[in-house]
């Protein structure tokens, strides 16, 4: 496990953020508004002194120009994108608004997480540039 864990892109961050997301889920369900599902994963990532930007703006930028902008769910330490749904399965437009964050900021791990009625669900996306 430790040697998989090395492997891992930001393996040791990850573990500690799909930890909180799966307590958020065990304690208050999927059954809230995506915000407040965010509100509570935020208290997590409090209660783990972890470092991160919610909605988190970024600009896109074309030739010196801004074309618009992005708006995260979570920007974890810099390092890694999480994107939460709320909802039944994830569609191929959660992968690519998730791939275009990732290339936009050249970050390498986002980690899209649904909350259905059923279960908790998540999926780690790389950007290998």
């Amino acid at each position: 496990m430790e040697e998989e864990q090395e492997k891992l892109i930001h393996g040791d961050l990850s573990y500690k953020i799909i930890g909180i997301v799966f307590d958020v889920y065990n304690t208050i369900g999927s059954c809230y508004n995506e915000k407040y599902i965010q509100g509570a994963i935020a208290a997590g990532m409090d209660s783990l002194k972890i470092k991160y930007k919610k909605e988190a703006q970024v600009p896109l930028i074309y030739k010196d120009k801004q074309l618009g902008k992005y708006y995260l769910d979570f920007l974890v330490d810099n390092k890694i994108i999480l994107e939460i749904k709320r909802g039944n399965r994830l569609s191929r437009k959660d992968f690519e608004q998730i791939k275009s964050y990732l290339k936009v900021l050249k970050l390498k791990l986002g980690i899209l997480i649904l909350f259905s009625d059923t279960k908790v669900k998540f999926v780690r996306v790389l950007n290998l540039y």
